[in-house]
């Protein structure tokens, strides 16, 4: 059976594409599965942001507003609030929500790496669409149906948590098996605003029908995840094979940075990935580094050819090679990055479900206002993704990256939350730089780093749903945790000890990547010893 989409095969048989060279066909493919992945995850994340939008009008403060007749507002100070967020305990309830939301996604998150993995992707992210959309739209017929049960809400926010689980290892490994690592996080840099950009169009959708029906808020970003799995359905292909395109080659050599494409002098100056995963691999013995220090170096002036360090791109559709779970948690540098995610996703998160409600709540903003204004805060995130690429790019040392914008994030926090309230114009440009700061270490881990921790098993690319679904994972665990503690914290709207937490949290990410950025340095000083003596040894006669 041809495992070709049947929109690629339509648009093969009317001569769409029958026309195009080898090349062209590659180009042209590989920007499609660029544009269907980004479109993909964007909307993803529109389905998941109305809930941050809603909660402004589930707890409201009804003083001002007009009662309806027969309702005693004296008597019933929250009768313009949606039961069961009544009442003064409203935030923690509505932080069990996304704690429910994010404990089922990340719950699920560690299976469906490895689902991937053996299943043809077009099929798995299509029905995770499809699933993701009817729970959804099951949240906004709550408004319809007028449903006032708590346990409707969690058991509703658990199942779509679980089933969109489906979405981020799917997306990430097509977009590995169709790029090699040269530019890589560039690429994913820039493939990575998805994240942002679909939380901005949530926000948007949402916000239109906040004030009036706040279930379409749900009903129509669920037809739009729904109608995008179903182009998916129609046109994706995981593979480049599937539909006559060659696929990339994952790496260069072992002992060389060519797989990145840099130039000479920056490859002088900085380690590669697959570098930094064997100095990883060396331990904490400083015995054992000068050993590995002296094969590294036999290894670049032997004169046998290099060994290559990863082949192209396996063939889609079945699963050999697919790795175990902890075959994928041994890879070097996987444990340590999956917590800095867990942090730097707390981090992230928190701001994602709660600012709105900060917005509103502390510096008067009406729901639809907090809920755009909201969105300058991915606006910095897309900016973050993409410099911290480049970064990534440049110096090929992505915990050097990660450790300084997220040391330049704390005391941004701590100035974003003293004086954000002060003006409006002062608020709008430190969202802006609090969301690149936020969300530059957290794109780069779960894109980039990712996916060439994925790849850098010796000939078998098969690992990078599990790996990046471990890394998600851990990283989710943690997003469930920020919101419930924000939720907590920020009872009678005390939003202090909630900026403390975050600020908590990011030191933690720093001090997780200590290891890495131990090796890093290491690595940076090996070189620059090694093109020193490459100067001296020419300058001899």
């Amino acid at each position: 059976m041809s495992k070709t989409p049947f929109g690629i095969s339509f648009f093969d048989k009317v001569g769409c594409c029958s026309g195009y060279n080898t090349r062209a066909r590659n180009i042209t493919f590989k920007w499609l599965i660029f544009l269907l992945t980004f479109i993909t995850y964007a909307a993803f994340h529109a389905s998941r942001k109305p809930i941050t939008v809603v909660k402004n009008v589930l707890n409201q403060n009804c003083t001002g507003k007009e009662p309806p007749p027969g309702v005693n507002a004296s008597a019933d100070p929250h009768w313009c609030d949606w039961a069961p967020f009544e009442g003064e305990d409203s935030n923690t309830l509505l932080g069990f929500l996304d704690s429910a939301y994010l404990c089922g996604y990340a719950f699920a998150m560690f299976f469906s790496g490895m689902l991937a993995d053996r299943m043809d992707l077009r099929y798995f992210l299509s029905g995770g669409m499809a699933l993701s959309a009817v729970f959804t739209a099951l949240f906004g017929l709550a408004y319809v149906w007028e449903i006032h049960s708590l346990a409707y809400f969690i058991i509703i926010q658990i199942a779509c948590g679980c089933v969109q689980a489906s979405g981020w290892p799917g997306v990430v490994t097509v977009m590995g098996n169709w790029n090699g690592k040269g530019n890589r996080g560039l690429i994913f840099g820039i493939w990575n605003s998805h994240t942002s950009v679909g939380n901005i169009l949530g926000s948007l959708m949402a916000s239109a029908f906040v004030d009036t029906d706040w279930g379409l808020s749900f009903i129509v970003p669920a037809a739009f995840l729904a109608a995008v799995g179903l182009v998916d359905f129609l046109v994706l292909s995981p593979y480049p094979q599937d539909v006559g395109c060659d696929p990339p080659v994952q790496g260069g050599v072992y002992g060389s940075v060519t797989g990145r494409r840099r130039s000479a002098a920056r490859a002088t100056a900085a380690a590669s990935a697959d570098e930094l995963a064997g100095l990883i691999s060396e331990g904490p013995s400083s015995d054992e580094s000068s050993a590995e220090g002296s094969s590294s170096q036999a290894d670049l002036t032997d004169s046998k050819p290099p060994v290559p360090l990863e082949s192209p791109v396996s063939e889609g559709g079945d699963d050999e090679g697919a790795v175990s779970f902890f075959a994928a948690i041994r890879i070097p540098g996987v444990l340590p990055f999956s917590v800095c995610l867990f942090f730097a996703k707390l981090v992230s998160y928190t701001f994602l479900y709660w600012l709105p409600r900060y917005l509103h709540s502390a510096a008067g903003y009406s729901p639809s206002q907090s809920a755009n204004l909201s969105t300058l805060f991915d606006m910095g995130g897309i900016i973050g993704g993409i410099l911290a690429g480049l970064a990534n790019d440049w110096t090929g040392t992505p915990g050097i990256v990660c450790v300084i914008l997220l040391i330049i994030a704390i005391p941004m926090m701590f100035v974003y939350q003293a004086v954000a309230t002060v003006s409006h114009q002062l608020n709008m440009l430190l969202l802006v730089l609090v969301g690149l700061l936020v969300n530059g270490p957290y794109a780069l881990i779960t894109t980039a780093v990712s996916a060439d921790l994925g790849t850098s098993l010796r000939g078998n690319a098969k690992a990078l749903a599990t790996v990046t679904a471990i890394i998600d994972g851990t990283g989710s665990v943690g997003a469930a945790l920020g919101p419930l503690l924000a939720g907590v914290a920020s009872s009678g709207d005390n939003w202090t000890g909630v900026f403390v937490i975050l600020m908590c949290s990011d030191a933690i990410a720093i001090a997780s990547l200590s290891w890495v950025l131990r090796h890093e340095v290491r690595a940076i000083l090996r070189r620059r010893r090694e093109r020193l003596a490459d100067a001296a040894a020419n300058e001899r006669p």
